[in-house]
């Protein structure tokens, strides 16, 4: 593939708290906060505590998910004060950071957020053709080595993508896992302010004019949710995930392979017809949104060289 020229990486954004109870990005951010800019940064960053309601509380949202309303019907719906808090907090967020889709938005937006899952670090994003975010994945792969490093991809139209991370131009959440909800583990942390930082390593390398070299890159994209085993009746959750599966994400999963284990001991095994890739596997969080794993299917998506425009 031939290198690619792009736009300089000007604006960046680094977010935390969007969920109030995932606390190594609100502890980052917090970091970040107290580090006042001086003017000599060669990129422009600004730090936001997305939801300090649910900061200060302790808990993921408020009234309702923050990080569920950033489509582009709920940014332009109308508000007012009785509007649930988060729905007007993204509103406030799109025009600091956005407008979304707009060239007056963000560079590249990163949110941080922290899972109970065992994924290791991912990059999620609306995009499999992102080289920009792409390249950065491909550079935390190579630095991190004690920290496995994936890309995952949501494969929703922009209109329709609803986290905080589409307002920017490019963006992605920087999931980290597994971590407990209201507590920071220091491993974690660590993890996601190395991560941070290659970021704006690989930014400042990239906006200088260096020649990143192309490669490949795996890309998980989202198949669908599977939700817990419920009664017919009351919707009672009647199984757990099953030993052989939990902690396992990102390792294939074949039919007929255990996936839950009910109350009873009854093994209730993977009906799908092909194997795919598990993730976010009994994520405290999705308990309330009908989700016990997500699948991905994995492929290897070329990527070309890149270079920024400035040295065209």
């Amino acid at each position: 593939m031939k290198a690619v020229a792009m736009p300089t990486v000007s604006r960046v954004a680094v977010c935390g708290g969007t969920h109030g109870n995932e606390l190594a990005g609100v502890y980052l951010v917090r970091e970040r906060l107290k580090r006042r800019a001086d003017g000599t940064e060669p990129v422009s960053v600004v730090t936001v505590m997305s939801n300090p309601r649910a900061v200060q509380l302790c808990v993921r949202y408020v009234e309702t998910d923050l990080n569920r309303c950033f489509t582009r019907a709920t940014l332009s719906a109308p508000v007012s004060e009785t509007s649930p808090y988060e729905m007007i907090r993204s509103q406030e967020l799109n025009a600091l950071l956005g407008p979304k889709g707009s060239a007056q938005a963000v560079d590249l937006l990163c949110d941080l957020h922290n899972t109970t899952a065992n994924t290791g670090l991912c990059l999620i994003t609306y995009s499999d053709c992102d080289w920009i975010c792409l390249h950065i994945c491909k550079h935390l792969q190579r630095e991190m080595a004690s920290t496995p490093v994936r890309y995952v991809h949501f494969d929703i139209p922009l209109n329709e993508a609803y986290s905080l991370d589409s307002v920017g131009k490019h963006g992605f959440a920087m999931e980290i896992g597994p971590q407990p909800h209201s507590v920071v583990r220091s491993v974690i942390f660590s993890a996601m302010q190395e991560g941070v930082q290659l970021m704006m390593d690989w930014i400042c390398l990239f906006n200088s004019g260096t020649l990143f070299e192309g490669g490949w890159v795996d890309v998980y994209t989202m198949v669908k949710n599977i939700d817990y085993p419920r009664d017919s009746e009351t919707h009672v959750i009647t199984a757990a995930v099953h030993p052989n599966l939990q902690d396992r994400d990102f390792c294939l999963l074949h039919p007929g392979d255990p996936m839950f284990l009910s109350s009873s001991g009854e093994t209730l095994r993977y009906k799908g017809k092909e194997a795919l890739y598990p993730f976010f596997i009994n994520e405290g969080a999705y308990y309330e949104k009908g989700i016990a794993l997500s699948l991905a299917r994995k492929r290897r998506v070329e990527i070309p060289s890149v270079r920024s425009e400035t040295l065209r």
